[in-house]
C-alpha cells in the first residue's frame, strides 16, 4: 500500500534516529535509570524488559516492532481472559482456504484459538485442489469444537468461497481473516470492547506487514479514524475488520465476484456507508504476511485488483448519488483519484489579501486564471495599506487583463481574519476561495478540483497540496496537536513522495486545512461567522474555522490533485520568529487556540494515529 519512498524501518525516521543518538549519550543514562525505576514500579518487570529491549534494538537496528507500547503485557492478557462485557457476542472468524501452506495454516489457527476473548468460532471453507490434501489434514489435526471445517466441491473464487463461510457462520459479529495471516492475542477482545464501549457495528484496527517468516518487518499501517474520502482513495482499512451480521445484511450481504481482487474493498465500502458507528482501534491487532503472490507484497502482484478497486469505488459513487469516475493514481498502485462531476455549478469568488509585493500578486493572478479550469470566477484583490506605486499600477493592469477581477480597499491594520471577512461581504459567488498572494497555482483545473468537493453537502473546507519553492511539501492538511498546537502533514517530504499509506497521493479527510488556499461554501462561511477577527487576527484563524465546521459534523478535505507552490510568509515574514509585537501576538493567539481546543488536543487528532510523533511535522513514528 504505502509507496516505495515511504521509510520502512522505524530507525529511518527522524524521531527514532534522534532517540537513538540521545540514548547513546552518557548524560542520558541517569534519565534512563529514573525512567527504568518508574517503569518497574508502575508497570512491572515485563514492561521494563520491553523498554530495555526496545532501546537495545534501536542501537543494534534490531526488530524494534516487537516492543511496541500497544502490545499487551502477560498480566493484561490474563485480565482480558477473565473480563466480562455487558455484551459477549459470538464472533465468527471467517477464513477461505486455498492451497494454504500447512505452516501458515497452523500459525493462523493457533492465533485465532489463542484469543483472550473465547467467544468465537473459526469457520474454514476449503477450496484447495486435489494435490493439496495436507490442508484438510492440518485442520483435522486440531481438536477444538470451535473449529468448523467445510470442504467445498469446487473453487468458486475468493468471493464465492468467502460467502460459503459467511453462510455457515453463526456469530452475531464476523471477522474476516486471510488464510496466511495472524491475529494478535488481544484482537477480538479489543473489537468486542469497542462494540460495548462505543456501540460499534464496524471495527477496524492497525496492522503490520511482515515477511513470510513473520520475523522481518515490512511496514506499519498506522491508520486514521474513519475517513470516507480517504477510503475512496485507498483501502486503508483492510485488516482487522469486524462487523455485525445485521450490518452485513443491511449492506446487501456478502462479497461480490465481479470485484474479485478487491472484493474486501467493495465489502468494506458497502459496510461503512451503512454503519451506525465505525470504530478504529489504534493498536496493531493483525499481522499481514507478505510473500510472493500476496497483495501484501505489493499490488503489482495482482494487477487485476487495481481495476477491481476502481470499479468498487465507482459502484459506491453510484449508490450514494455522487456522479464521477475513478482512476488509478499513476505510480501508486492501490491508490485512486475520484473525479467528481460538478453537479452544482456556481460562481467562485477568490479573496486575495495584498499589501505591495506586486510581483507575487501578478504571478498569483496569472497562474490562477491560467489553471483555474472554471469560467464562473470572480477575483477580489483586498488592498491593505500598500505604499508602492508599482502595486497600484499592477492593480490597474490586472483589472483590465482579467475578467471579473476587482480591487477592494480594506482600511485598517493588518488583520487577516477581518480582511477576508470584509472580502466575503462583497463576494457574489456561492463559494469562496481564500488565497494568499504568494500562491502560484500549478495544476490545470485547480479551482474545478476544489469545487468538486466544496459542492458536496457533507463537506466544509477544502484545501490543496502546497509545495515550498524547493519542491518539498509545505502543506498536505493540518493535524491538531503537532508542535503543541497544530502542524502540517508530511512537511518537508519530497514532492514526488506518496506519503505514508498514500496520504500525499490521495484525497484525505482532515480536521483542518490552511487558509493560504481554502475553499468553502459562502453560506457556510456566513453561517459560522467567518474567521475570528477578535481572537485570531493573524494566526490559527484558518484552523479554528475548520474545526468549527468539523465539530458541526462536516468533513474537511485536502485534495492533492489541486497543487500549488506556496512562498510561505514571503509577504509578511514569519511571525513565529519575528520578535517584538508580531511574535508576542502570535504567542497570544497560540495560547487562545490551545485553551479553546484543549480537549481535542488531549484526546488526539482523529485523523492522526497516536503512534506518530507530535514533536515534528515529518510524519515520523514516536
Amino acid at each position: 500500500m504505502p509507496e516505495e519512498n515511504t521509510p520502512k524501518n522505524p530507525a529511518e525516521h527522524d524521531s527514532f534516529a534522534k532517540a537513538l543518538r540521545r540514548t547513546a549519550r552518557p548524560a542520558h543514562f541517569a534519565s534512563l535509570a529514573r525512567r527504568a525505576a518508574a517503569c518497574l514500579r508502575e508497570r512491572g518487570a515485563e514492561a521494563l524488559w520491553r523498554e530495555a529491549s526496545f532501546r537495545i534494538s534501536l542501537m543494534t537496528k534490531g526488530e524494534v516492532w516487537r516492543f511496541r507500547a500497544d502490545i499487551p503485557l502477560r498480566r493484561e492478557l490474563k485480565a482480558q481472559r477473565a473480563a466480562r462485557f455487558a455484551r459477549m457476542p459470538l464472533v465468527s472468524v471467517v477464513v477461505p482456504l486455498y492451497n494454504t501452506p500447512p505452516k501458515f495454516l497452523r500459525e493462523m489457527m493457533r492465533s485465532v484459538l489463542g484469543q483472550t476473548y473465547a467467544g468465537l468460532e473459526l469457520v474454514l471453507t476449503d477450496a484447495s485442489d486435489a494435490a493439496h490434501g495436507e490442508v484438510e489434514k492440518a485442520v483435522r489435526a486440531v481438536r477444538d469444537a470451535r473449529v468448523h471445517y467445510i470442504r467445498l466441491a469446487k473453487n468458486g473464487g475468493i468471493a464465492e468461497n468467502t460467502n460459503a463461510a459467511l453462510a455457515a457462520a453463526q456469530g452475531e459479529y464476523i471477522a474476516l481473516l486471510d488464510h496466511d495471516d495472524v491475529l494478535t492475542p488481544n484482537a477480538l477482545y479489543e473489537a468486542v470492547k469497542a462494540v460495548n464501549e462505543q456501540g460499534a457495528d464496524f471495527v477496524y484496527s492497525d496492522e503490520i506487514v511482515l515477511d513470510s517468516t513473520l520475523k522481518k518487518l515490512g511496514e506499519y499501517h498506522f491508520k486514521p479514524d474513519f475517513s470516507p474520502d480517504t477510503l475512496r482513495g485507498c483501502n486503508y482499512i483492510t485488516h482487522l475488520a469486524v462487523f455485525s451480521r445485521a450490518l452485513l445484511a443491511a449492506a446487501g450481504g456478502g462479497e461480490r465476484a465481479e470485484f474479485d481482487g478487491a472484493q474486501d474493498f467493495d465489502l468494506i465500502l458497502r459496510l461503512t456507508e451503512r454503519a451506525q458507528k465505525v470504530a478504529h482501534v489504534p493498536k496493531v491487532l493483525y499481522w499481514w504476511r507478505g510473500h510472493g503472490g500476496s497483495t501484501a507484497s505489493g499490488m503489482q502482484a495482482k494487477p487485476y485488483a487495481l481495476a477491481a478497486g476502481a470499479a468498487a469505488v465507482e459502484a459506491q459513487l453510484l449508490r450514494l448519488g455522487m456522479p464521477g469516475r475513478v482512476e488509478p493514481v499513476p505510480g501508486s498502485p492501490g491508490a485512486y483519484h475520484t473525479r467528481y462531476d460538478v453537479t452544482r455549478p456556481g460562481r467562485v469568488t477568490v479573496l486575495i489579501p495584498n499589501k505591495d509585493h506586486s510581483e507575487d500578486l501578478a504571478r498569483c493572478l496569472e497562474s490562477l486564471y491560467r489553471n483555474a479550469g472554471w469560467d464562473d470566477l470572480e477575483v477580489l484583490v483586498l488592498e491593505n495599506n500598500s505604499t508602492q506605486a508599482e502595486t497600484f499600477a499592477c492593480y490597474g493592469r490586472a483589472q483590465q487583463q482579467y475578467p471579473n477581477c476587482r480591487v477592494l480597499t480594506y482600511k485598517g491594520g493588518f488583520n487577516f481574519s477581518a480582511i477576508n471577512n470584509f472580502g466575503a461581504r462583497h463576494a457574489t459567488g456561492e463559494h469562496l476561495l481564500l488565497l494568499n498572494n504568494d500562491i502560484q497555482v500549478e495544476t490545470p483545473g485547480f479551482v474545478r478540483e476544489l469545487l468538486s468537493y466544496s459542492q458536496r453537502p457533507d463537506v466544509g473546507a477544502v484545501g490543496a497540496k502546497l509545495f515550498y519553492p524547493d519542491g518539498t511539501i509545505q502543506h498536505a492538511g493540518v493535524f491538531i496537536g503537532l508542535g503543541g498546537s497544530a502542524g502540517h502533514s508530511h512537511k518537508g517530504h519530497p514532492r514526488d513522495s506518496g506519503g505514508d499509506m498514500y496520504r500525499l497521493a490521495t484525497t484525505q479527510n482532515m480536521c483542518a486545512v490552511t487558509g493560504a488556499c481554502l475553499m468553502v461554501k459562502k453560506e457556510l462561511y456566513d453561517r459560522f461567522g467567518g474567521l475570528d477577527e477578535e481572537n485570531f487576527a493573524v494566526a490559527y484563524n484558518d484552523v479554528d474555522f475548520c474545526l468549527r465546521l468539523w465539530q458541526s459534523g462536516l468533513l474537511n478535505v485536502m485534495t492533492p490533485f489541486a497543487a500549488a507552490v506556496h512562498h510561505e510568509s514571503k509577504s509578511r515574514g514569519d511571525d513565529t520568529r519575528a520578535g517584538g509585537e508580531k511574535q508576542a501576538r502570535y504567542e497570544r493567539e497560540k495560547a487562545r487556540f490551545c485553551a479553546r481546543y484543549a480537549g481535542l488536543m488531549q484526546q488526539g487528532d482523529p485523523y492522526y494515529n497516536p503512534h506518530f510523533t507530535l514533536l515534528y511535522e515529518n510524519y515520523g513514528y514516536k
